[in-house]
């Protein structure tokens, strides 16, 4: 099976490089490397252009900066491959755990798999309390509403079968995407999995980019999606 590997990008030019290297080194292959630049202003939309596009299968250039949800939403519509991952370009997370995470689909006991931060033996860097504290809060509340029992709702790493996530209308632009597409996945009745993964996160001074505002957001999304759009009512 072909898998796509979406990376949105926004102002990550000290790490793309070494993450598209990461990606491209990961055991799987028949891969393709999509990049979606959120209108980065770094550097980043010239270092692709000078360095990277030749290394990839696909560089897509955002006229302005919509967020993260719109920038995985444009992804996955260019996406060829029986599977669809998401990959950050910030370094918090090992493409070369790739072949654990879409293994249950492989087998198929899953149409969506997320790897968690919060389970298994793999290591993890430590770093701050509250956000810790606030995923796990998002978490326990996106789970109420949904009846899952995911540890990680926040994650990254979330794979999917390419015509499930292609026949999802996406909503959320920002970091609303991730409490969105936990909503709407539980109201199709699809296998769900969590393997755990590692995770080296990094600082703000690193380029940590969520917030609090963030978070209040995610709030409003959880409600939002799974007790007052149409498919909260496909249970």
């Amino acid at each position: 099976m072909k898998l796509s590997i979406i990376i949105p990008v926004y102002n990550e030019v000290s790490t793309l490089e070494e993450i598209v290297r990461q990606v491209k080194a990961a055991p799987i292959s028949d891969k393709e490397l999509i990049l979606v630049d959120d209108f980065s202003t770094d550097g980043t939309r010239e270092l692709l252009k000078r360095a990277i596009e030749s290394q990839v299968d696909k560089v897509i250039y955002q006229p302005h900066n919509s967020g993260k949800g719109f920038a995985l939403k444009t992804g996955f519509m260019h996406a060829t491959g029986d599977i669809v991952l998401v990959q950050d370009a910030d370094l918090e997370y090992n493409p070369s755990e790739y072949p654990v995470l879409i293994q249950p689909i492989l087998d198929d006991k899953a149409d969506v798999v997320y790897g968690s931060r919060f389970m298994g033996g793999g290591p993890h860097r430590v770093v701050y309390f509250w956000h810790y504290i606030g995923n796990r809060f998002l978490t326990l509340l996106s789970n109420m509403l949904t009846n899952l029992n995911l540890t990680d709702m926040e994650t990254c790493y979330k794979v999917f079968r390419r015509e499930l996530i292609q026949s999802i209308d996406i909503k959320e632009k920002r970091f609303g995407f991730e409490p969105e597409i936990t909503a709407k996945i539980a109201h199709r009745r699809v296998r769900i999995y969590e393997i755990g993964i590692s995770y080296y996160g990094r600082t703000y001074n690193e380029g940590k980019k969520i917030g609090w505002r963030d978070g209040m957001r995610a709030i409003w999304c959880i409600l939002k999606y799974n007790l007052f759009s149409t498919e909260s009512h496909l249970k």
